[in-house]
């Protein structure tokens, strides 16, 4: 099969306009352009914390493996409780936890049990201990209506059956995920190969830290926060530092990324002011759209694939105001880079009422720094962090959400519903 061009995928699209593309476009485009890299790796159980599953994990045991004791209690028979009158059981044994008994208890009788016991034959029920009526040296008593048949009993492969699939492909490996592996006794996990990224600054203005900082220059801001963003997302990265404005070093750098990464981030470069030849060299060396976004902030975009000497990288061309990259990133560069590691990890968002009200046109989605608040009854709202010019990175620090306000939203009032990302864990 022909792999798609970006002209083939954009003439699928209604009235496409480079100009004002709107951003659920922008992301349509994308996420159809990208392809995973799909080479999978064997790691350690413990190394898989992030990873992204390369294939489906078969459960070889079930879990439990057999039925079991939900609780520190007794073991009994639910046909000997009586709805109307105490009953009393004679202990015929104990049961621990690993140590399964052979005692089969008859009618009238029960075995003391702890928690993960395995229920001895003929048994469906277990009372808690806290709940027997009366504890003898040899018997117990039980109130009336206490429990039912069949309380506080874990069934096997109730977690899950043997041949059953315990976790899917392209499933981000989290903490309990490692907990669920390892009940399986599953020492090594397959997953993606971790995708190398390069990313760098352009502009002659850009000065790194260490740097004397000369008249009208700035300290490169850029970098360190798609560090930090590509590291979240598990990526191999490479920092290829400031790069100048200038045609050759533009296309050096562009080339020799492309040779060893499967994806390069810019910031920099691609708004209507950027010099003609940024245009000219992404031409030059692959398949690369411009784009303007209508969104706030973060309006310039380039996107596509470039190649040089039998290798291919995927670009995201990013704005060069610090918010605007960081937003453009979370929200076009993210998806598509979890895509290409084989996962599907959309961003979470959540409902909250907005704390004061918010001026918006519609005709554009605007990302919004907020500050996700609990009052004393623990009832949430959101307010705006002030000011959200695109170069006020200060604002995206103190914040902790970003407010989506759709293409199609207006102005918001106070106690309407809002759409939040909560960064916790993402930034």
């Amino acid at each position: 099969m022909t792999t798609p061009t970006l002209n083939d995928i954009t003439s699928c699209l209604s009235a496409y306009d480079p100009d004002a593309l709107p951003v659920r476009d922008a992301q349509r485009v994308i996420r159809d352009f990208i392809e995973p890299v799909g080479a999978i790796e064997q790691v350690a159980l413990l190394a898989a914390l992030d990873r992204v599953l390369g294939a489906d994990i078969i459960s070889p045991i079930s879990v439990p493996a057999h039925d079991n004791s939900a609780m520190d209690g007794y073991a009994l028979r639910g046909a000997d409780l009586s709805g109307a009158s105490p009953v009393t059981l004679a202990v015929v044994g104990s049961v621990f936890a690993g140590r399964p008994s052979g005692v089969i208890p008859g009618s009238g009788e029960c075995v003391r049990i702890m928690t993960g016991g395995v229920m001895p034959a003929g048994c469906d029920s277990v009372i808690p201990q806290e709940l027997v009526a009366a504890i003898g040296a040899d018997s117990i008593t039980i109130a009336p209506n206490v429990i039912r048949s069949g309380d506080n009993r874990r069934f096997a492969g109730e977690d899950l059956m043997a041949g059953s699939a315990a976790l899917r492909t392209g499933k981000v490996i989290r903490p309990a995920d490692l907990g669920l592996l390892a009940s399986l006794g599953i020492a090594t996990v397959p997953v993606a190969r971790r995708l190398r990224v390069a990313f760098f600054s352009t502009g002659d203005e850009l000065r790194s830290i260490g740097q004397p900082l000369d008249a009208g220059c700035v300290y490169d801001s850029n970098r360190y926060t798609l560090h930090g963003m590509l590291t979240r997302l598990g990526c191999e990265i490479v920092d290829m530092g400031v790069v100048r404005d200038d045609p050759q070093a533009l296309e050096d750098a562009l080339r020799h990324a492309c040779e060893h990464v499967d994806a390069i981030v810019t910031s920099g470069g691609v708004s209507v002011g950027a010099a003609d030849y940024t245009r000219q060299i992404m031409a030059k060396l692959g398949d690369v759209s411009f784009w303007k976004i209508g969104m706030r902030p973060g309006r310039p975009l380039a996107f596509g694939r470039i190649a040089s000497n039998g290798h291919s990288a995927f670009l995201f061309g990013l704005p060069g105001n610090p918010v605007a990259v960081m937003v453009s990133f979370y929200f076009f560069a993210r998806d598509a880079l979890l895509r290409m590691m084989g996962a599907d990890a959309p961003l979470p968002m959540l409902k909250v009422r907005s704390a004061g009200a918010i001026r918006k046109k519609p005709g554009r989605t605007e990302y919004q720094r907020g500050i996700l608040e609990h009052d004393g009854e623990g009832r949430q709202s959101v307010r705006i962090t002030g000011s959200q010019g695109s170069g006020i990175l200060r604002s995206m620090s103190e914040a902790n959400c970003m407010v989506v306000l759709h293409d199609e939203q207006g102005n918001v009032d106070a106690g309407d519903l809002v759409d939040i990302i909560v960064f916790d864990g993402l930034i």
